[in-house]
């Protein structure tokens, strides 16, 4: 094996080991993720109602939001009451409106706060929701990586074992 050859074999298993490391450490971060965002939401005990429920979120009746799609359903839940309770106006169209009137009507003035807190809770169930699939990206591309790595150690040590020159 020339020397070009070696240094290749070297650079693959530096690589492979390093990326044999980073792998399961992403893999044990995802799950630890997946298990903090479940443990989030569960000490929030929030349930889906057992009756009243629009037909797609039906199959999640009486259970508890424990997952990021539970969240995700339930911040839809959200929205559909959002848009009842407040004739399909956002927080922002509904502060306008109460400013218009200069603060005083007071039925306007609850509305708004129900629009905020309707929406600052969907919020926080679609960030749980997004923090899910990131756990996913990051569990995922840690197994990937972890593979890659085993790879280029295999391919650095055949590159190795078809040397001529070894000992």
């Amino acid at each position: 094996m020339d020397g070009s050859h070696a240094r290749a074999g070297a650079l693959l298993a530096t690589v492979g080991i390093a990326l044999c490391v980073a792998g399961p450490v992403m893999v044990l971060r995802g799950r630890s993720g997946r298990k903090e965002i479940r443990t989030e939401l569960a000490a929030q005990k929030i349930t889906f109602p057992e009756r009243g429920l629009p037909a797609e979120l039906a199959t999640h009746a009486g259970r508890r939001v424990e997952t990021g799609p539970e969240a995700h359903a339930y911040a839809e839940l959200i929205k559909g009451n959002l848009a009842h309770a407040t004739g399909g106006r956002t927080y922002a169209e509904i502060s306008t409106e109460c400013n218009a009137t200069g603060g005083e009507d007071e039925k306007l003035s609850e509305l708004r706060q129900t629009a905020f807190m309707g929406q600052s809770l969907r919020a926080s169930l679609m960030s749980a929701y997004q923090a899910w699939h990131l756990t996913t990206l990051v569990t995922g591309l840690g197994a990937a990586l972890t593979g890659l790595g085993a790879a280029l150690v295999a391919t650095a040590d055949a590159l190795t074992f078809r040397s001529p020159n070894r000992s």
